[in-house]
């Protein structure tokens, strides 16, 4: 039996260009500047870098990690890859902390390899949750405290309650299937129901708890049910129906929380929605979709392509 992080592309430079090239040129080299598939041809002088190609269309040198997460990046690549592994593989993630002393990297180096793989995990356009009357679940929950909210107390001495200076993230979850994150500014109609609406089939059967803000809301879905956890409610089962809870979504919020609080510990508000980026990816790519380590670890390399994420 070998273990997962003694694959030779982890530990031989050349090979991981070799893996990286595999997953984003699975044709060929592609020129980054013209678009070029023809007339290439890789340098093999001495004191040529790892991986470099030529167009001959139009003179340019480039290599696998120009227009990705990776270029202009000093890091080797195959500690690039480890790092993917890692945080693909870690249920509740991998501090930047973590990343610096293990590879021996700066503390600033480390925290942007982390910030570029979660872009790298960011999905793109989706398709709506629930179609062909699919279960989907949702909730908010709260997380840290927001900048752009009051500390303390309020106007006049009032004192804030519920979610008014906190981050709040919303969630919606496909039971068997996948979940939609999202940092939303309050736990009102305005900023819930907009994001539920964009992002469910009208076909799905909706559950939620027992919050104002879903009352004669979600009309236009198949069926809305809600359970009153004010009543220590948490699941409720009525003859041929689905059984009613939101325990999905309340078992994902469990492992967001974890995560950040044991984990990563403190994340500013402009931040946090790569972090949900993150744990949502990592849900919607579950061993119980069968899905593995080394699948994730390669999705999340090829997710790497055509995205940018620099900070000055």
């Amino acid at each position: 039996m070998s273990s997962a992080m003694s694959d030779e592309a982890l530990h031989d430079e050349q090979k991981a260009y070799d893996l990286v090239e595999s997953v984003l040129w699975p044709d060929g080299p592609v020129c980054a500047k013209c678009g070029s598939v023809e007339r290439i041809s890789k340098m093999e002088g001495k004191s040529t870098r790892i991986g470099t190609y030529k167009c001959y269309a139009c003179r340019s040198k480039f290599t696998v990690k120009i227009g990705t997460i990776f270029e202009d990046s000093h890091i080797p690549l195959r500690f690039w890859l480890q790092a993917i592994f890692l945080l693909a593989s870690s249920k509740k993630g991998i501090s930047s902390n973590q990343l610096h002393r293990t590879f021996g990297i700066s503390l600033r180096s480390a925290w942007f390899m982390s910030h570029r793989l979660r872009e790298a995990m960011r999905a793109g356009p989706l398709s709506p949750m629930g179609g062909g009357g699919g279960i989907v679940e949702i909730d908010e929950t709260i997380y840290g405290r927001a900048a752009t909210h009051p500390k303390g107390r309020g106007p006049f001495g009032a004192k804030l309650s519920n979610s008014a200076h906190k981050n709040v993230v919303l969630s919606l979850v496909e039971r068997g299937g996948g979940v939609r994150s999202y940092h939303v500014a309050g736990s009102t109609v305005d900023e819930v129901i907009p994001v539920v609406n964009a992002n469910v089939a009208r076909e799905a059967a909706v559950m939620t708890d027992k919050a104002q803000l879903y009352r004669n809301r979600l009309r236009d879905f198949a069926s809305h049910d809600r359970v009153d956890h004010s009543k220590k409610e948490y699941v409720r089962y009525e003859p041929g129906r689905p059984v009613i809870h939101t325990n999905t979504v309340e078992s994902y919020f469990s492992v967001f929380k974890r995560g950040m609080r044991g984990t990563y510990q403190h994340c500013k508000e402009k931040h946090l929605h790569r972090y949900l980026a993150e744990f949502d990816f990592r849900y919607n790519a579950r061993v119980a979709l069968g899905v593995n380590d080394r699948d994730r670890a390669e999705k999340l390399l090829r997710g790497a392509k055509g995205k940018r994420l620099t900070y000055r």
